[in-house]
């Protein structure tokens, strides 16, 4: 696609990146209100089944994932024209789904400008090694990522990472208005805490806000993940990085029925996303079906997505995704040129 071209779609994407009052009132009210309801059904039932309980509360996470889309649009300041009412609804909503809205607005900006730049990785995003980077690595280097790219870690032990540590601490070199916004939504999240524990008790609050928020966690990174690490995705050095080519190849087209593309926002459209940020979720949909080229994004569904689980090492060569167990034979001769020098020498002195 030339310059020309990408200019064209840019601008053609452009027209949907404008927030709807009403649609934006809407969203709030559908999704933030049948939360409250779906927790309060779900302590109310704690004295009928606690298997009603988890029941709801899976349902329940629905719904934080649908609230996290909104604090989501809000930090690209898509959700509201005015920038004031993004920063209200997203700090709110950042308190629900425990993220702080000013710090991940900073990452996430950061994700969106680098997002398949191979030179410009480690902020808002998975860490992703190209092949040549884990034959090169140490054994540590190299266990480190394994285990970092196992299921069990990424979306077992991911959830509790990000609620309890990275969300809460804020960077160093972090700006007054960012730390001061991290400092609010924890002293609010401990409040609400403190006053559940108090008035329902702690078992009630941990076996009802537990699930919800892992389970959560679970889908919305399992969400950020498949979007971005499937077979034939772009990734490029600086030098040959393009922003149009990062969110049309680079992103995918994640094609949900129609309820879970409800629950998630629309946010399959991630091409779209990442094209324009400014679009609304509610608008996705509407730009990718009014884009021809957009339609030729790749378009993942949820069975062909579960492929990209053993999807975990980008190779330079081949421009795709590779698994531990194709880049084997990689490092067999990797050890067998470190171990040549050394039997030469052997050789020699006999």
């Amino acid at each position: 696609m030339n310059k020309q071209k990408q200019a064209q779609l840019r601008k053609s994407v452009a027209s949907f990146a404008t927030s709807d009052m009403k649609a934006s009132i809407v969203q709030l009210l559908n999704t933030i209100l049948p939360f409250f309801l779906l927790w309060f059904l779900a302590y109310q039932s704690l004295s009928v089944s606690i298997w009603l309980t988890l029941a709801l509360a899976v349902v329940a996470s629905g719904f934080v994932i649908r609230i996290f889309i909104i604090f989501h649009d809000c930090t690209h300041m898509s959700f509201f024209k005015n920038k004031k009412a993004n920063r209200i609804v997203g700090t709110i909503t950042g308190v629900i789904t425990h993220f702080a809205f000013e710090k991940w607005k900073r990452d996430h900006s950061i994700h969106h400008a680098t997002s398949s730049n191979l030179d410009k990785r480690g902020t808002g995003d998975v860490w992703v090694m190209t092949v040549d980077e884990y034959v090169a690595a140490s054994f540590w280097g190299r266990l480190a990522y394994r285990l970092y790219r196992t299921p069990i870690v990424m979306f077992g032990l991911g959830p509790i990472f990000l609620f309890l540590i990275s969300n809460r601490f804020n960077r160093k070199d972090a700006r007054r208005k960012e730390r001061l916004n991290t400092y609010l939504i924890n002293i609010t999240i401990a409040g609400i805490y403190g006053l559940l524990i108090w008035t329902i008790g702690w078992q009630a609050l941990l076996i009802i806000q537990l699930p919800i928020l892992f389970i959560a966690g679970s889908l919305g990174i399992w969400l950020f993940y498949v979007q971005h690490q499937f077979e034939d995705s772009y990734f490029e050095n600086e030098d040959e990085w393009d922003y149009v080519k990062a969110a049309v190849d680079g992103s995918s087209y994640y094609k949900l029925p129609k309820v879970l593309q409800w629950v998630t926002g629309s946010i399959g459209y991630h091409h779209v996303h990442h094209l324009s940020p400014r679009v609304p979720n509610y608008n996705l949909e509407k730009a990718h079906d009014s884009t021809p080229p957009l339609q030729q994004a790749t378009t993942i569904t949820l069975a062909t997505s579960l492929k990209s689980i053993k999807f975990r090492l980008f190779d330079e060569a081949s421009k795709s995704f590779v698994s531990f167990k194709e880049v084997k034979e990689l490092l067999r001769k990797r050890k067998l040129n470190l171990e040549l020098p050394t039997a030469r020498k052997s050789s020699l002195e006999k």
